[in-house]
């Protein structure tokens, strides 16, 4: 067992080498500074990009908006569980912020290539997404496509035979397989993949995603538009229903790392939009070169 007395004269020797290496605790200094600025400004510039105000952001995280302030700043040096909590709520992991610049560029340049469009049914994320694949030269799928695969059942089939929490662990498995193995693709998923938390997170995680916005009133019509009247067909209360079913995953769908609205919007202005959208933000997110 150590002897009090061996402990101290320990601790006198370590005292001793600080004395004598004064540089040593400055530098660390410096180098702890120089982290907290970096953190602060990874947090900031995701916040922004999200086009949210500290206010959302604090109300989501359950992070003071004056700590919030303060770590943007470089000046908060803040725990690792509420800087879990604002990842969360930024749709990002912990690691995001706290890898050293290399890494955080190689999972940025990874990701940048990979765009998932999210949002409810009718948001545009097929027509808009094959679109937008088709611009930047990149490969469009249908995660639906990949679950089907996967399974070799149509995506009734899976519900009939596994219900719901079958078809989300396809839906995970596809989603993890599809980031795995391409790179330049543009994925669409379906609406409901939020209720996902596995799925989700791979997404958010592995993909630049994007929230497709619009009115429940434009969701409806253009569902219909596309010839399915099962929507409204008997159901007096189908727009009601919508509408909570919008509220219930806004916090979620807010999430994604950019937003795009399209209410309003002819396709070809819509698809200009976000071609735009992903050339000047999510495609920047990398040097130049990298493309």
């Amino acid at each position: 067992m150590l002897k009090h007395t061996d402990a101290l004269n320990g601790a006198n020797d370590v005292l001793e080498v600080s004395q004598h290496t004064p540089r040593t605790r400055p530098e660390g200094q410096r180098d702890s500074l120089a982290f907290l600025v970096r953190l602060g400004d990874r947090v900031r510039d995701a916040r922004k990009a999200r086009g949210l105000s500290r206010r959302i952001l604090s109300d989501m995280s359950g992070v003071s908006e004056r700590y919030l302030a303060q770590l943007e700043a470089g000046s908060g040096n803040i725990s690792i569980v509420l800087l879990r909590d604002i990842a969360l709520s930024l749709g990002m992991k912990l690691e995001e912020f706290v890898a050293e610049p290399d890494d955080v560029m190689h999972q940025a340049r990874e990701r940048a290539q990979r765009i998932a469009l999210v949002g409810l049914r009718g948001a545009g994320k097929s027509t808009l997404g094959k679109g937008l694949a088709r611009r930047l030269g990149f490969k469009f799928i249908e995660l639906n496509d990949v679950i089907r695969e996967l399974s070799g059942l149509p995506i009734s089939e899976i519900f009939n035979l596994y219900g719901e929490a079958g078809y989300r662990r396809f839906e995970s498995e596809a989603v993890e397989m599809v980031a795995t193995q391409r790179t330049q693709v543009v994925l669409a998923v379906a609406g409901g993949i939020v209720a996902d938390s596995e799925a989700y997170e791979t997404l958010l995680e592995r993909f630049n995603t994007v929230w497709l916005k619009a009115t429940p009133e434009e969701h409806m019509s253009r569902v219909r538009a596309q010839g399915d009247l099962r929507p409204m067909e008997g159901n007096p209360e189908a727009m009601a229903q919508l509408r909570q079913i919008l509220a219930e995953r806004m916090k979620d769908y807010s999430r994604a790392r950019y937003e795009f609205e399209t209410s309003g919007m002819e396709p070809e202005v819509a698809l200009d939009g976000l071609v735009d959208l992903a050339r000047e933000q999510v495609l920047a997110e990398v040097p130049a070169q990298s493309h």
